[in-house]
């Protein structure tokens, strides 16, 4: 386990930043947008645990129990995606030759995990026929906000893919943990008794 001993050290002062072989690379490389984006994502998530821990004090739920619940299970999920998400940008800070016996990857198992979770998550909920505008409660927002970060970084990885290696399993996980977040957002509003806004496409201004 490294320990942080000092947070400045000076040496990005030039614009580059080191990578976990040693290698020195400009801070606007696709590397350090992947997993800076991964890094920004992480946050996200982090804010809708905040708001996760609040639901507790919540009084005006109707099934205080069932909206627990949900909360609990979720933050279990939200604490597991954060962890893979720092070993991805692990491995997203290591060149494919300085990689290492042991060092914690994406695998296949993890989409797989997030296919579960939605499928459970689901379950809980009313089918869409259109599109819902993000919102609802502190940590439905939140993670619609997370969604979109997540987007993003599959972005970034596919333009980081045309340059360098990245694996199958790590492309499928993002693009899982996308739609793992849209329904988690659902499945907390739903249980916080927050009605979803739905897309209205004959939209009018206000008087």
């Amino acid at each position: 386990m490294p320990k942080l001993t000092r947070i400045y050290t000076r040496t990005g002062d030039d614009g580059t930043t080191g990578l976990v072989g040693g290698q020195r690379v400009k801070k606007n490389d696709h590397r350090i947008e992947a997993y800076g984006c991964v890094d920004e994502l992480s946050s996200a998530i982090g804010l809708a645990r905040s708001a996760l821990a609040d639901v507790s004090r919540t009084r005006q739920v109707q099934d205080i129990a069932r909206a627990l619940r949900v909360a609990h299970q979720l933050d279990d999920w939200l604490a597991w995606t954060q962890n893979v998400l720092f070993n991805l940008g692990s491995d997203l800070a290591t060149l494919p030759g300085d990689r290492w016996e042991g060092m914690p990857l994406i695998t296949s198992a993890d989409a797989l995990a997030l296919e579960r979770a939605i499928d459970t998550a689901q379950a809980d909920l009313e089918p869409l026929d259109t599109f819902i505008l993000p919102g609802g409660s502190y940590p439905g927002a939140f993670l619609h906000v997370a969604r979109t970060i997540a987007r993003r970084t599959e972005r970034l990885l596919i333009s980081l893919r045309e340059r360098d290696a990245v694996s199958d399993d790590v492309m499928r996980y993002v693009n899982r943990l996308s739609d793992a977040l849209f329904v988690w957002s659902r499945w907390i509003n739903a249980a916080l008794d927050q009605p979803e806004h739905l897309w209205n496409a004959e939209t009018k201004p206000p008087l």
